[in-house]
């Protein structure tokens, strides 16, 4: 029978989270940072050991979630913004640079980065995803880091329980 790790139960007591929310689209990003915040909370994570920090828009969340991860103060990050595609082709150019970075913030650094930036036709989607009829995916962002910040956890306890 095999090792099962991560299996949905997480326990992030103790643990500190950073919140990176852009500014841009705040009528979506502040209902994507109140779910953040009420998960990480409700996973263990104590309020002052949850600090937000607010960017101007969703292009600017890679390099303070680099920044952030570099301090070592923080187990998870989660970067939440909200992208709309307008009438130029500038969604496909923010969107898609604030995944890239925020997936290298993650590999790079070994902290983990959640990624909640809905990327949305219209407005109704993008009001679908921040709490609304679909999800809020701010919250999501949040499991998603502590989730895989408590499964590293795990790791580096087992490897130094066994150091083989």
């Amino acid at each position: 029978m095999p090792n099962v790790h991560g299996n949905g139960d997480v326990d992030a007591s103790g643990m500190r989270a950073a919140i990176v929310v852009a500014m841009f689209n705040d009528q979506f990003t502040k209902r994507l940072c109140d779910g953040a915040v009420s998960t990480a909370k409700e996973l263990g994570v104590q309020d002052d050991d949850i600090d937000v920090f607010w960017v101007p828009g969703a292009f600017e969340l890679p390099l303070m979630a680099q920044e952030l991860a570099v301090t070592g103060a923080y187990d998870a990050i989660a970067c939440l913004g909200a992208v709309v595609r307008g009438e130029t082709p500038h969604f496909n150019f923010v969107a898609g640079e604030a995944a890239r970075g925020i997936m290298e913030v993650a590999r790079e650094t070994g902290v983990p980065v959640g990624f909640g930036v809905i990327t949305a036709d219209t407005l109704a989607q993008a009001e679908a995803r921040a709490g609304g009829a679909v999800a809020n995916r701010g919250s999501e962002a949040m499991y998603a880091a502590l989730h895989t910040a408590a499964l590293l956890r795990g790791i580096e306890a087992s490897v130094e329980e066994d150091p083989a």
